[in-house]
């Protein structure tokens, strides 16, 4: 590719004409390396949607094996939606690296909602049970709001395309989302390889009227496309593109570029670097797969293993429906015979179910065994031919159930004799084949989880991630407004009391709100861990939890046990505080690393730690001294007036002091009453 581009603007330019030429052909050989898959996938979705229109009604008797073995193991692989799971790497007390993974779980949790990820899913799922692959597209759209009263350049991400942000510095953002769209099988191609690894380009098949066309890529790009017009195999697939074009969208990894491309068209619509920087380069998820060997990533479809199977048991049915017809009574009388026919005739009323067949040759028909006025032809053997088959037919069944792994316990077909623990031996090993599809179902949605938070941690503005997680954190220039105004105001009032000549008082204290807002990170904290590829990697791990259906007693266990686990906990703690304080700090770790372990103990981290610093802080401070008795305090009053008496008899003499002493004493143990009496009360109330 290095001989189509040019200088241009410091950076590369991509001739259209060459790079169309170049794109064509590589399309062309995708698409051959492929065909064989493809072929294979559109008979396989015919006969699991019954649209075998070339066969008759007689024929089409067949027995659903595809859609039966697909409809068992679709609730079986997936059965809900994904639930992003946000957490920090390590688990230690650190408030910016959690509140980024709350504000970045809580962000991806409304992404997954607003994309409808459940039924991306469930068609992704469809396709891998059908075709052994499933693919997802992620793109970001912004809205652009103007300013001033410049007109706002056209975002590239609104009309359907991956994009970024762009534009001069008078536009604002309105509104911010990761697009999450499902890809057909049909629509996706890559460069042959071995290992997904070494795949080289990617593209997706979209299909775009003449009006997003030329809100996209303007009306002279779209004058070198291909000509809009109803395309497809099948009638339904005309119906369906009926004024539209098919418009590859190519990312191409070597050359580090993005190509839009008409299909069958020469030149392409657009060629511009990647509007998205992700770590893997690619804008979706590796596939997932279903069968495929170390030597090619073309997927084998299950179906093919049991193929002829279903085939030998759509022969039984169709041979079994046919002997079933022949399941009539059928009837021979002599005709023509007078009164008797007519008789015969009104008797029986033959219906669709019967079949009476006159014979004019009674009497040599009764010579070659007849010997009554009704003969009946027997059935005894077509019965027989039905049982036969029907059993031929119930070995197929159980070999497709042997070649595709599932068990009995999966259908929900059980004997009522098994016990339960029986069951339960086959509920753990019965669905074991199925892990592997679970497992890769799980990945997918991970990866998807992944990618859409990238992007999330990459674009979203500050203001996109507070306002849709429900997170307000203060802004590092807010923080500092606030400490301004507290060291204005501590200097104020240091100048004040300079003047006066008293001294200096001590700082005012911020209002509970205040503190709370200096307690906790600034935004612009989060935001510079999110925005940094690789310190984020170190210490937030993104994930999803379980896929399949969940365990409900399973869940209740879990809560249950961490109730227990925390109540026996402080139990203990509590009398271990009481006689050794120093040792609360190691308790209050001990109690957070335990809660750390547990799902259910991540919405009660913060609250535990909050409190856990409380009771550390309480337990290191120094007790104030105890408090003198009441008969204390009276004694301690007496003895003060006593040495004061004392005092006063050598200065006034004894006559006098002794009265003064009485008068004293008096007043001392009145006082002293009256405390102990408020401190009773006090103390009792």
């Amino acid at each position: 590719m290095e001989d189509e581009r040019t200088a241009f603007e410091g950076g590369q330019h991509w001739d259209p004409a060459k790079v169309g030429a170049h794109w064509q052909q590589e399309l062309e050989r995708a698409q051959r390396y492929f065909k064989s898959w493809h072929d294979r996938c559109v008979k396989i979705e015919k006969i699991y949607l019954d649209q075998q229109s070339e066969q008759t009604s007689a024929a089409k008797r067949r027995f659903p094996m595809l859609w039966a073995n697909t409809s068992v193991l679709q609730p079986a692989v997936y059965a809900r939606v994904p639930q992003p799971v946000v957490e920090r790497r390590f688990k230690d007390a650190e408030p910016v690296a959690r509140i980024a993974s709350e504000i970045v779980e809580r962000n991806l949790a409304y992404t997954g909602d607003e994309a409808d990820l459940d039924s991306i899913m469930r068609a992704v799922r469809d396709d891998f049970l059908l075709c052994a692959r499933g693919t997802v597209w992620l793109r970001y759209e912004a809205d652009f709001e103007p300013l001033d009263m410049g007109v706002a350049p056209s975002d590239p991400a609104a009309d359907g395309s991956s994009g970024e942000i762009g534009g001069p510095s008078m536009e604002a953002i309105a509104d911010e989302r990761v697009c999450i769209d499902y890809v057909h099988w049909s629509d996706f191609l890559h460069s042959p390889a071995r290992r997904w690894k070494d795949v080289t380009w990617v593209a997706r098949r979209v299909p775009m009227t003449e009006a997003e066309m030329e809100k996209r890529f303007g009306r002279e790009a779209m004058a070198s496309g291909a000509a809009a017009g109803g395309k497809g195999a099948s009638q339904t697939e005309r119906a369906e593109n009926e004024g539209k074009t098919h418009v590859w969208e190519i990312w191409c990894k070597s050359e580090n570029y993005t190509v839009w491309i008409a299909d069958g068209s020469p030149v392409a619509l657009e060629v511009s670097e990647p509007p998205l920087e992700l770590t893997h380069f690619w804008p979706c998820p590796r596939p997932a797969y279903g069968t495929v060997s170390t030597s090619s990533l073309i997927p084998v479809p299950d179906y093919v293993y049991y193929q002829q199977q279903c085939d030998e048991i759509d022969l039984l049915t169709r041979r079994i429906n046919k002997l079933t017809d022949q399941l009539r009574l059928k009837v021979f009388y002599p005709s023509g015979d007078g009164a008797i026919s007519p008789a015969i005739e009104k008797a029986m009323r033959p219906e669709n179910d019967m079949v009476m067949v006159p014979i004019p040759e009674w009497a040599a028909f009764t010579d070659k065994g007849g010997s009554k006025a009704i003969v009946t032809l027997p059935i005894d053997e077509v019965q027989k031919v039905i049982v036969a088959c029907m059993a031929a037919r119930k070995q197929l069944i159980e070999d497709v159930y042997q070649i595709t792994g599932i068990s009995d316990i999966v259908r929900g077909d059980t004997q009522a004799s098994e016990t339960a623990t029986a069951q339960r031996i086959k509920t753990q090993w019965g669905s074991i084949r199925i892990r592997d599809r679970q497992a890769e179902l799980a990945r997918f949605a991970r990866d998807i989880i992944r990618l859409a938070g990238e992007i999330i941690c990459d674009q979203f503005q500050p203001e996109t991630l507070m306002l849709v997680s429900g997170i307000k954190l203060p802004t590092m220039a807010e923080k500092e407004q606030v400490q301004m105004q507290m060291q204005m105001a501590a200097q104020q009032a240091a100048m004040r009391a300079q003047q006066m000549g008293q001294p200096a008082p001590q700082p005012p204290e911020l209002p509970p709100q205040l503190q709370q807002m200096m307690g906790q990170p600034t935004i612009d904290e989060v935001v510079q861990l999110l925005r940094d590829d690789s310190i984020r990697g170190f210490r937030i791990d993104i994930e999803t939890d379980s896929t399949i259906e969940p365990d409900e007693d399973a869940e209740k266990q879990r809560r249950m046990e961490f109730v227990q686990m925390v109540g026996g906990f402080i139990q203990q703690a509590g009398a271990m505080a009481q006689q050794s304080p120093m040792l609360v700090p190691v308790m209050v770790e001990t109690l957070l690393f335990a809660a750390r372990g547990f799902r259910a103990g991540r919405q009660l981290e913060s609250t535990l730690e909050q409190v856990g610093a409380q009771l550390s802080q309480a337990a290191s401070a120094p007790k104030p001294d105890p408090q003198p008795t009441p008969g204390e305090m009276i004694k301690l009053k007496t003895e003060q007036v006593k040495a004061g008496a004392e005092q006063r008899k050598a200065e006034l003499g004894v006559a006098q002091a002794e009265i003064e002493h009485r008068a004293m004493l008096e007043q001392a143990r009145g006082e002293a009453a009256a405390q102990a009496i408020d401190q009773m009360r006090a103390s009792y109330q």
